[in-house]
């Protein structure tokens, strides 16, 4: 039994086989899908490295920004703390400028007393010498008489004056 005999149909199907085969070897088919994957090996290849590449970046970017941002913290602590330190300051320095104002305005309103008991002395001096001198003037006057007792009235109130004032 001749299964490759000229008339039939699997001797045609090897022919179709063989020359097929032969076209494709030909044609170098094999290369070119060799070539083709290959090429397709590279840019897959190339697309990993690139994505590598991104991935890298971006961790380092991770890493600045994550530092940035704790440069950032610790910046805006110490910046808290500064404000806090300062705040203190102020408030020492204006309870002490309070304590100061109190003692100023105590030191004021005790020199102001001091004063009007002073003025209030002097009016009741004065109010007093007005009364001396009058009581003397009348008693002058009754008893010296005439135009002497006027030279020595007048010359008894200034001496009155001058000495109590």
């Amino acid at each position: 039994m001749a299964v490759f005999t000229y008339g039939t149909a699997e001797f045609w199907v090897m022919i179709a086989f063989l020359a097929f085969f032969a076209i494709v070897f030909y044609l170098k088919v094999p290369a070119q899908l060799a070539g083709a994957l290959d090429a397709r090996a590279e840019a897959i290849k190339k697309e990993l490295d690139e994505a590598r590449k991104l991935r890298e970046e971006a961790q380092a970017l991770l890493a600045d920004y994550q530092k940035k941002t704790r440069e950032a913290e610790e910046e805006a602590k110490s910046i808290i703390d500064q404000a806090r330190r300062e705040a203190e300051v102020l408030a020492a320095e204006t309870q002490k400028q309070m304590a100061e104002s109190v003692v100023r305005r105590s030191k004021m309103a005790e020199d102001k007393i001091a004063r009007a008991e002073a003025q209030a002395l002097a009016e009741v001096r004065g109010s007093a010498v007005e009364a001396a001198l009058k009581a003397a003037e009348k008693i002058l006057a009754g008893q010296v008489s005439g135009g002497m007792s006027d030279d020595l009235i007048k010359q008894s109130l200034e001496d009155i004056k001058s000495k109590l004032n």
